[in-house]
């Protein structure tokens, strides 16, 4: 499930906002409607709770949950079908004055299908439903080997992380003839066996283990990685989750991270790609001669959204919150594209260190 960077951000709020609030008593609301599931029996089941509230013995306790179910059930009553993803819903008594009442409603269409119906009452809003959403579960496992060395990694949306690396006791090539050289062949092919083993036996480990795993990538010099493929070194379960190999030229950890370059096929519809490109096409425009087409500096950005020259806004997500909607709706304004880009990619970095804005124009200016 891929969340583009603005939605992300925008639920991410309302879930702090909710998790902020607090219950005197189980008073807080939580409602979850799945996909596809029949509002008028939501309506009417939320109404029968309503009748059970009414054996609360606390009467503050008791009068907020049946005022917050009667604003979830008119909320409901807005709608003429259930989103097509579910709805969560949350009302409850949000005023940190205990002599006033402030009944308040929080309504979020999920990015993807809830599966889940659910009526709680607690001191909480259930969110965690709708945080787990929040977590990119695009995971792919990441090997890359050699003769020398074997690096063990994953993927996680657009993070790299290495999870473990090995070294070999493979010995070099030997320029000797004779038996000595068929000898010393073998010893090596020994050797290097042994390693693809022991790397093998890891990464079966590691990866049959991740229920979320979408694809094994493999990299490696010259054949060394197919013969590690081919070889009997995988289990057949982690064998059949590659969904590509690369040729590379680096190992360890730099190998990961030119595996991950290198495979934008396999990628080509996932956020990390589009960020990457979006990058590159802005510094390729700040670096082309004969022309101003891109711009860094908060006060710069500003004066060319003002101008109507942007064509596409770039923002960090590390900003605050404020100053990006303040930005967006200026980019929004002028019908300008606006591009929200995360910390996990050595381009997301640059960014940040240029200021967290930036833009790629329309015309020079």
């Amino acid at each position: 499930m891929i969340i583009d960077m603005k939605k992300k951000r925008e639920m991410k709020k309302i879930i702090d906002t909710l998790k902020a609030i607090k219950g005197r008593h189980t008073e807080l609301v939580s409602v979850y409607v799945p996909a596809d599931y029949n509002l008028i029996k939501i309506i009417g089941h939320l109404a029968e709770e309503q009748g059970t509230a009414g054996n609360i013995k606390d009467k503050r306790t008791r009068q907020n949950v049946i005022d917050s179910l009667e604003r979830i059930i008119r909320h409901l009553r807005l709608f003429k079908k259930t989103p097509i993803n579910g709805l969560a819903i949350f009302a409850g008594n949000i005023s940190d004055n205990e002599s006033q009442i402030n009944i308040q409603v929080y309504s979020v269409e999920p990015p993807s299908p809830l599966n889940i119906r659910m009526y709680r009452c607690d001191q909480i809003f259930v969110t965690d439903v709708l945080e787990e959403m929040l977590q990119d579960k695009m995971t792919y496992g990441l090997i890359v080997i050699d003769r020398r060395d074997g690096t063990l990694g994953l993927l996680n949306g657009k993070s790299i992380t290495e999870l473990a690396s090995f070294s070999s006791n493979v010995p070099g090539k030997t320029t000797k003839g004779g038996q000595s050289q068929t000898r010393y062949a073998r010893l090596r092919d020994e050797a290097a066996h042994n390693f693809f083993k022991k790397v093998g036996e890891a990464a079966n480990d590691v990866f049959s283990q991740i229920a979320e795993l979408k694809g094994i990538l493999v990299g490696g010099p010259g054949n060394t990685k197919d013969d590690f493929v081919n070889g009997d070194y995988l289990q057949t379960r982690v064998k059949e989750k590659i969904v590509g190999m690369k040729d590379l030229s680096y190992t360890e950890h730099f190998g990961l991270v030119e595996l991950v370059d290198k495979s934008q096929d396999i990628f080509a519809q996932e956020g990390l790609v589009d960020e990457k490109k979006i990058m590159e096409k802005f510094f390729n425009a700040l670096s082309a001669k004969g022309g101003n087409k891109a711009i860094y500096k908060e006060d710069e950005v500003r004066k060319a959204l003002d101008m109507g020259a942007v064509d596409t806004l770039l923002l960090s997500e590390d900003l605050e919150d404020a100053k990006i909607e303040e930005l967006e709706q200026k980019a929004e304004l002028i019908g300008a594209e606006v591009k929200i880009i995360s910390l996990d990619t050595n381009e997301g970095q640059q960014l940040k260190f240029f200021g967290g804005v930036a833009a790629i124009l329309r015309f020079n200016i």
